[in-house]
């Protein structure tokens, strides 16, 4: 049992550490929000330039099929790196996994454009337009990795996976007689 949590705590580790990747690419394929800013009295206003596009949108979706895409990636390789599978390591696949989406995230965020929107709109001048804060919407993406990790590694466990023997039912003792 020691060997297996062993093998379930590497198995997290990794699969988390591959959320830094996936914060790389989100941040680089993640569609870009334009706001503008405006200059109101004594303030500034900040708004979408396109109260109508869906880029907000697509910076969510973005992230879950990246995500999705990650997940059965590390669902795949931890298949065929232990084929036995067991419960600690399908445990250790789903933390690793939101693990790994939240260190996306959070690296995503911190590698997107600043939050304080007032900033950037003062140094992009007054009516031009500047790119969003990278920003994840939709907190349940968070769970595309996990989920399909453990669904594909389900799958592949049922149809590759090592099978138990198959045992024959007890021979009847030869003496006996049905009802007595």
């Amino acid at each position: 049992m020691k060997a297996e949590i062993r093998e379930a705590a590497v198995t997290a580790v990794a699969v988390a550490l591959g959320g830094a990747l996936l914060g790389v690419l989100w941040w680089w394929l993640a569609p870009r929000v334009p706001y503008v800013g405006d200059v109101a009295g004594d303030g500034w206003v900040v708004y979408l330039k396109d109260a109508e596009g869906e880029q907000s949108v697509g910076v969510d979706g973005t992230f879950a099929l990246l995500a999705l895409g990650f997940g059965a990636v590390s669902a795949l390789a931890v298949f065929l790196v232990r084929r036995r599978g067991g419960v600690p390591l399908v445990v250790a696949l789903a933390v690793g996994g939101l693990l790994g989406s939240v260190l996306a995230w959070r690296l995503g965020v911190w590698l997107g454009p600043s939050s304080d929107l007032i900033a950037r709109a003062r140094s992009a001048g007054d009516g031009v337009a500047f790119d969003a804060p990278l920003k994840l919407g939709a907190k349940g993406a968070l769970l595309a990795w996990p989920f399909a990790a453990l669904v594909l590694h389900l799958g592949l466990t049922g149809l590759f996976g090592p099978r138990d023997p198959e045992q024959s039912p007890p021979a009847e003792p030869s003496g006996a007689q049905p009802g007595a």
